[in-house]
C-alpha cells in the first residue's frame, strides 16, 4: 500500500484525474453493459415462455376432460415426480429442475450447443391425479444473440470510457495550462514584479492574488534581510575596527603605563561585540520560531530576579506588584526580556527606573517607566526595527547597538503577545508588554 501511495503521489495531476475520471466511467459503463445484456436476455426468454405457455395451456385443457395429449414432440406429459406419462422417453432434466417446474418457475437448460427453455402447467385430470404440462423450446439463436450483445455492450463500454478518458485529460490540460503560465511567469518575474491579474473573478484570479502576496513578502523578507546583514556587518566592524586598531597601537609603541588602559579598552570593546552577537543569534533564533515549550513563569519573581542583577551605580528602581502573575513563556526568554527592556530604561533615565507588573485577565502587562527624554511619537513604532537608536548621546553609554527592543519584539510576539512604546507619567518613555497569562 505504501508503495503504491508512493507510486501515486509521484504522478502528475492531470494523470491522476483522467486515471480517476476514466476508472470510474469503466465501471459504471461496465455495470450498464451488464445491465443491457440481461434486459436482452429477459426479453428473449420472456417471448418464449409466452409461446410455451400458450402450447402448455391448450394440452392441458384437452387432458383435463380426458383427451389425448397431443401437443407435437416439443410438449410433454409427466406426474409431479417427473416420471412420464404420456409413454415416452423421460425427461433430460434432474430432479431439481422438476420441482422448479412444478413450482411455476420456467427454466433454460445448455446442450448440445444450444439454450432450451422449460415451463410446465399443472393439469388434474378426471381420474383426480396431477399431471405437468411441460413445454419446452429452443432459444434460436439465443446463445449467439447473448453472446454478441454482451461483446457489443463491452467493447461500446471500453470505447466510451476511453473516449470519457480522452476527455478528461484534454478538460483538464486546458484547465490547467492557465495556471502552468502563471507558474512560469511567477518564476521568471524579477524582484519587485507582480502577476498580471486575471479579468474573471474565478479561482485562477484567487491563485494569482494569492502568489502576489506571497512575493510581497519575500520581497519585504529579501529586502529586511539585505538591510539587516548590512546593519550587522556595519555595526560589527566598529567594535572590530576598534580592537584592531587598540592592538595595532599597543604592538607598535609598547608602553608600560598604558598596557592597562589599552586591555581595558579592548575587554570593553569585546564585551560590546560578545553582546551583540549573542543578541543577533537570539533574533535569528526567534525569527527561525525555536523556542522551547511555554511554562508558567513568576513574573513578579523573574523582575526582582532582574533588578538584582542591574549595576548599584545606575538610577532608583521602583517595583509595583500588587498580585502574584504567572506567564505562559520560558524563563530564558523572560530574563532576556526584562535585562534589555530595565537596560534600555536605565540608559536613559536621569533618576528613577519605575517597573509595574499588573494581572489583566487572560493577559500580564509589564509596564517599564523612566524620566528620561521619552519616546517622539514619530518613533515609538520604529524603536523595534533592528539597529536603531535615537538619540544616543542622551543616554549614560552612547546607547546599545539598537537590537535589544528588536529582541524583546520578537520574543514577546513569539508568544502571542504585544510591545507597545508610549509616554510615562513623569514624561520619560513607556513600554509596556503585554504577556498571556498561564493557566
Amino acid at each position: 500500500m505504501t508503495r503504491l501511495r508512493r507510486w501515486w503521489t509521484r504522478r502528475s495531476l492531470r494523470f491522476r484525474i483522467t486515471l480517476a475520471v476514466g476508472v470510474v466511467a469503466v465501471v459504471a459503463l461496465v455495470l450498464l453493459s451488464r445491465l443491457g445484456a440481461g434486459l436482452v436476455a429477459s426479453t428473449l426468454t420472456g417471448a418464449a415462455d409466452a409461446e410455451l405457455r400458450a402450447q402448455a395451456d391448450s394440452v392441458a385443457a384437452t387432458i383435463r376432460t380426458g383427451g389425448a395429449a397431443d401437443g407435437g414432440p416439443a410438449v410433454r406429459v409427466v406426474d409431479t415426480a417427473g416420471a412420464p406419462a404420456d409413454g415416452r422417453p423421460p425427461l433430460p432434466l434432474g430432479d431439481g429442475d422438476v420441482r422448479r417446474l412444478a413450482s411455476g418457475a420456467a427454466i433454460t437448460t445448455f446442450a448440445a450447443g444450444e439454450f432450451r427453455r422449460w415451463l410446465a402447467v399443472p393439469a388434474v385430470v378426471p381420474d383426480g391425479s396431477t399431471r405437468l404440462v411441460v413445454a419446452s423450446g429452443t432459444l434460436v439463436g439465443g446463445a449467439t444473440l447473448l453472446a454478441r450483445a454482451a461483446v457489443g455492450f463491452l467493447l461500446a463500454a471500453l470505447v466510451v470510457a476511453g473516449v470519457i478518458a480522452l476527455a478528461a485529460w484534454a478538460a483538464t490540460r486546458a484547465a490547467l495550462r492557465p495556471v502552468d503560465r502563471m507558474r512560469a511567469s511567477a518564476a521568471a518575474l524579477p524582484p519587485g514584479q507582480r502577476l498580471p491579474l486575471p479579468e474573471s473573478r474565478d479561482e485562477l484570479r484567487a491563485l494569482a492574488e494569492e502568489i502576489n502576496s506571497l512575493l510581497a513578502r519575500r520581497d519585504e523578507a529579501v529586502t529586511r534581510l539585505e538591510r539587516f546583514t548590512g546593519d550587522a556587518a556595519h555595526e560589527l566592524r566598529s567594535p572590530v575596527a576598534s580592537i584592531r586598531a587598540q592592538a595595532e597601537v599597543a604592538v607598535a609603541h609598547p608602553d608600560p603605563a598604558l598596557s592597562d588602559d589599552t586591555l581595558r579598552a579592548i575587554a570593553g570593546e569585546a564585551e560590546r561585540l560578545t553582546t551583540m552577537l549573542s543578541d543577533l543569534l537570539a533574533l535569528a533564533r526567534a525569527d527561525a520560531g525555536r523556542r522551547p515549550a511555554a511554562e508558567p513563569v513568576d513574573l513578579v519573581g523573574a523582575v526582582r530576579t532582574a533588578l538584582d542583577r542591574l549595576p548599584g551605580d545606575g538610577p532608583v528602581t521602583e517595583l509595583v506588584a500588587p498580585a502574584p502573575a504567572l506567564v505562559a513563556a520560558s524563563p530564558g526568554e523572560i530574563a532576556l526580556v526584562l535585562d534589555n527592556l530595565l537596560g534600555n530604561a536605565g540608559r536613559h533615565a536621569r533618576s528613577v527606573v519605575r517597573v509595574a507588573v499588573l494581572p489583566a485577565g487572560r493577559w500580564v502587562r509589564l509596564l517599564v517607566d523612566d524620566d528620561g527624554p521619552g519616546i517622539p511619537a514619530a518613533d515609538r513604532a520604529r524603536i523595534f526595527d533592528r539597529f536603531t537608536r535615537l538619540a544616543p548621546e542622551h543616554s549614560a553609554d552612547g546607547g546599545g547597538a539598537g537590537l535589544g527592543l528588536a529582541l524583546v519584539d520578537g520574543l514577546v510576539r513569539g508568544r502571542g503577545g504585544t510591545v507597545t512604546a508610549g509616554a510615562a507619567p513623569d514624561g520619560g518613555a513607556r513600554l509596556e508588554v503585554r504577556w498571556p497569562a498561564a493557566p
